[in-house]
């Protein structure tokens, strides 16, 4: 694995993404235990999810909860887990899941997966999902103007103009993506990640409140919380 991959490496508990999701799940534990001490359980959509992703929790901790965790990915993520009683794997489109009603979960959870969904009106329809089917929500998607881009692993990769960005993935391999060969798959791919800016989070999530995840001095990510009235 390319060096600069290692830092991000999730498979890896000691790699820089890892430590970073630990330290910023103090905000979703937060939010497991208001809804546990307000209804005895705690019934999660992870929207884009995998369970290599929760089994940061400790277990014990989530069984004392009562989480279970759906788990909503593409068919080819969802053959690739198991199944048990905590973890319900379900192969599915994140912006449409017209088989559950409004609010058939407590909690609404994505992690970096908006940012991948496609053009506005996909990420419009993602975040609407988001809201119906919970009362309460957490999003976290990179921050636009942090200035390494997460996915091609590049500084200010992102702020350039989107032929130009293109044209270098022709010529090298970036981040997690392969060169490309040729312009239709430079294309394509970096068409895979759009990130989101504030205010745009904001116009996604209204009514959420939006908090920065900070790396250093510079605000790397964005997490919206949106929480049930009274809590």
């Amino acid at each position: 694995m390319p060096g600069l991959l290692r830092l991000v490496d999730y498979s890896n508990p000691n790699s820089l993404g890892s430590r970073l999701r630990r330290r910023r799940s103090y905000r979703l534990k937060s939010l497991i235990d208001a809804i546990h001490a307000q209804r005895g359980e705690v019934r999660i959509l992870d929207l884009g999810g995998r369970r290599i992703y929760w089994e940061m929790f400790d277990g014990n901790w989530l069984a004392a909860r009562g989480v279970h965790v759906t788990l909503v990915n593409s068919e080819a993520e969802i053959a690739r887990m198991r199944q048990d009683g905590r973890y319900l794997p379900l192969a599915g489109d994140a912006c449409d899941l017209p088989q559950f009603a409004d609010n058939s979960f407590d909690l609404t959870h994505s992690n970096s997966i908006i940012e991948h969904v496609g053009a506005w009106e996909r990420m419009e329809a993602f975040a609407r999902e988001s809201r119906r089917l919970a009362p309460f929500c957490y999003l976290q998607t990179p921050y636009f103007w942090f200035p390494v881009e997460p996915h091609f692993l590049a500084p200010f990769y992102h702020w350039l103009p989107e032929s130009w960005r293109a044209k270098i993935l022709l010529r090298v391999r970036l981040g997690h993506y392969r060169r490309a060969a040729n312009m239709g798959e430079a294309m394509r791919t970096i068409r895979q990640a759009i990130l989101l800016d504030r205010a745009q989070l904001a116009c996604l999530m209204p009514g959420a409140r939006i908090e920065f995840e900070w790396l250093g001095p510079f605000p790397k990510s964005l997490i919206a919380i949106r929480m049930a009235p009274g809590i």
